[in-house]
């Protein structure tokens, strides 16, 4: 549950209210799908015990697209030739509300429920006895499971006319929702619109981005309005000032989308949707607080400044986060001390003891890698282009525990020249912050400290996911559900495995100590890791020589469980596998038989996720086979999975494992951070139908000048 949605645990009586174009399709027709839908879960609602009222519009868009089509039943041909004179209002929505209460009707009944209408108009509320009959009549009704139909009675209300007229107590049926909503003591406005909710521009503007939660001190200002609602009288504006009313009366309100099936269930179970208004906001939300888009675009915005600075002066930068880091360790670990007890209530395991300045001061030594010159060739005479290396623009990174992944990705957004974004686990959450304001501290005023941006809650992700004009890459590490669930929800391009299931393979030729080595590294070294074995796979020559249960004994010692394959059963006593595709991520492991190399690869590629597979054995001939065919991110010979990482391969850091086999792939270092661009430098030449360029691409000696 959304913690700013917590409220709605206390919720009983609730006042929907469905606008004109919610009720009724583009041609004015009613639009009785969405309806069904609306009031299936206003029924759902009713027989769990909440107290449902309903107000609608749609009547007078309904009247006017009956009495129309009435006329022109009736009309001759030479009368739909003249002009048409407009319909009157009033009647209209007499008509129409006749046909949407029939509709209405009709519609509760096939849900078994029981509906009453009520019409009011303005005069009615200046009357203070009739408040009280009000109250009492609607408390009769929601005692007897009834639900509460309203809507103002345009046909004989002393409005001027329905669309124009905005004076009285209430001005339109969004408002008579919130004066219902505040006389009837409701604990819950939802105000169903056309849109998902309030946007900070006009919604079909792509800039505009929906707000969660509305603070009047903050959005009041700053937020556009687009057109009027497409059939009825009000909008958005009136939406708002409506919401703004019951809100600040003690009424929380969501403004959502009516035309999503579900949302005023997920409304009520505390979801994150569409927009809530609610006298305590600004206590949740502090007034300056950038929200997710800006916080991307001031990243952006830095990393452009960032790249413009000389390689010596980047370098600079991060030997000053490596002494920030070590003059503030005293400060880190006692964050990361409070962290690690938490986690023990919590059942986490205890997070990593930072040691990383050295590896960061090991980055800002390396060769630099923005502006490089990957390519240079002469297309002409006097006519030189270069594929030169650049950073991607703007980083996603969301991982869980380790909060050690902080630093080294911070620091590889550095020397990369990336802006950054980062949220990672609540578990980690007080080393997390600590380790942020110590690296961005280290930032110099030129860049500024927005270049790394670090979210507080998990429920600002969905909203930077949709942020794929800001945002270039997403790198999601933890969990295969976690980078599941971000690749199933953003069109920004990811980067990561879904699962670490790592294979090692010993092969009848192994020299068998050294297989124990390896295959004890490679479970026992750090089993949660993305890179240890989750698979052992056996040579049967192995099984007949004892060498398989030599394997066996010496995994056992060391705690692990073992898991058997099918062609395992019976040869050794231990619980059967349910699954070779499983990621143990603890002192665990899956053990099967193999006739020979191939079936060994074949295996690998049918269960495998494509991280890292090993093959022990002294047979030259049978390694650079398994090297060759194995189509994985990393393939080793003799030396465990564990090697597996940005560190070890001389990387500096990673950012996470790659999977995929597009951009980047294994451990992804500051490489995998860059992209390239392509620099043309000429002498005023011109293309004019390709007549006076004579073309001699000729391939140039790299380097960074003339």
């Amino acid at each position: 549950m959304d913690p700013t949605r917590a409220f709605v645990k206390n919720v009983k009586r609730v006042v929907v209210k469905v606008g004109t174009a919610v009720v009724t399709r583009d041609d004015g027709r009613l639009a009785v799908g969405r309806l069904g839908a609306i009031f299936e879960q206003l029924e759902k609602l009713n027989s769990q015990g909440f107290e449902i009222i309903l107000v609608t519009s749609g009547a007078v868009g309904a009247g006017r697209q009956r009495l129309k089509y009435r006329k022109m039943i009736n009309s001759s041909f030479a009368d739909l030739q003249k002009p048409q004179v407009e319909l009157d209002g009033k009647a209209c929505a007499a008509v129409g509300q006749n046909g949407l209460m029939a509709l209405y009707d009709i519609l509760f009944s096939q849900l078994d429920v029981t509906s009453s209408q009520l019409l009011v108009t303005d005069n009615d509320f200046r009357n203070t006895d009739f408040k009280v009959q009000l109250c009492q009549t609607v408390d009769s009704l929601l005692d007897l499971r009834s639900i509460p139909i309203f809507n103002e009675n345009d046909a004989i209300s002393t409005r001027k006319a329905p669309y124009e007229d905005s004076s009285g107590i209430f001005w339109d049926n969004d408002s008579l929702a919130a004066l219902l909503a505040t006389e009837l003591k409701a604990d819950l406005l939802v105000l169903l619109s056309d849109v998902d909710g309030l946007y900070s521009g006009p919604p079909t503007d792509p800039r505009s981005k929906l707000i969660h939660t509305y603070v009047k001190q903050k959005h009041q200002k700053a937020i556009s309005f687009g057109d009027k609602s497409r059939m009825g009288r009000g909008g958005m504006d009136a939406k708002v000032k409506a919401a703004c009313n019951a809100a600040y009366s003690g009424t929380p309100v969501v403004i959502a989308s009516g035309y999503a099936s579900d949302n005023i269930i997920k409304v009520l179970n505390g979801e994150r949707v569409g927009t809530l208004f609610h006298k305590d906001a600004h206590m949740w939300i502090p007034i300056t607080e950038i929200g997710p888009h800006e916080m991307a675009i001031s990243a952006r915005e830095a990393s452009r400044r960032l790249q413009v600075l000389t390689s010596e002066e980047r370098k600079k930068i991060l030997l000053e986060v490596a002494a920030a880091l070590e003059a503030n360790e005293h400060f880190i670990m006692l964050e990361n001390d409070a962290d690690v007890e938490a986690a023990r209530d919590a059942g986490y395991d205890e997070a990593l003891i930072h040691a990383l300045a050295e590896s960061v001061r090991r980055l800002a030594e390396m060769e630099e890698p923005i502006g490089q010159v990957l390519k240079r060739t002469e297309l002409a005479e006097g006519l030189v282009l270069e594929k030169k290396s650049c950073p991607l623009g703007v980083l996603l990174i969301v991982f869980e525990s380790r909060p050690d992944a902080l630093v080294q990705i911070a620091s590889l957004a550095i020397r990369s020249g990336n802006g950054l974004l980062l949220k990672g686990g609540k578990e980690a959450k007080r080393s997390n912050a600590i380790l942020h304001k110590v690296i961005t501290s280290a930032l110099p005023e030129t860049v500024g400290a927005k270049l790394i941006g670090l979210l507080t809650s998990r429920e600002e992700i969905p909203d930077l996911l949709k942020l794929d004009d800001v945002i270039d890459l997403v790198i999601p590490r933890g969990s295969n559900k976690l980078v599941s669930q971000i690749k199933s929800s953003t069109k920004i391009p990811v980067l990561g495995h879904s699962d670490g299931i790592c294979h090692v393979y010993v092969d009848k030729a192994a020299n068998l100590e050294m297989a124990k080595k390896i295959v004890l590294d490679a479970k026992t070294d750090y089993p949660a890791a993305c890179n240890a074995m989750e698979t052992l796979l056996v040579h049967k020559d192995l099984l007949a020589s004892g060498g398989m249960q030599e394997l066996v004994k010496e995994l056992e010692q060391e705690g692990v469980t073992l898991f058997s394959g099918p062609r395992v059963n019976g040869a050794v006593s231990f619980s059967k596998a349910n699954t070779f595709h499983h990621e143990y991520n603890s002192k665990a492991c899956t053990i099967e038989i193999v006739n020979n190399i191939d079936e060994a690869i074949e295996h690998i590629h049918s269960y495998g996720s494509s991280h890292t597979e090993c093959i022990v054995t002294d047979n030259h001939d049978v390694a650079e086979h398994f090297l060759s065919r194995v189509d994985s991110a990393a393939v080793f010979h003799n030396a465990s999975t564990r090697f597996c990482d940005g560190a070890r391969f001389g990387l500096g850091a990673e950012v996470g494992i790659s999977t995929s086999k597009i951009h980047a792939r294994g451990p992804v270092g500051v490489e995998g951070l860059l992209t390239t661009r392509w620099v043309l430098r000429g002498k005023g030449q011109v293309v004019e139908g390709d007549k006076g360029v004579v073309y001699t691409h000729k391939d140039l000696q790299t380097s960074n000048g003339y």
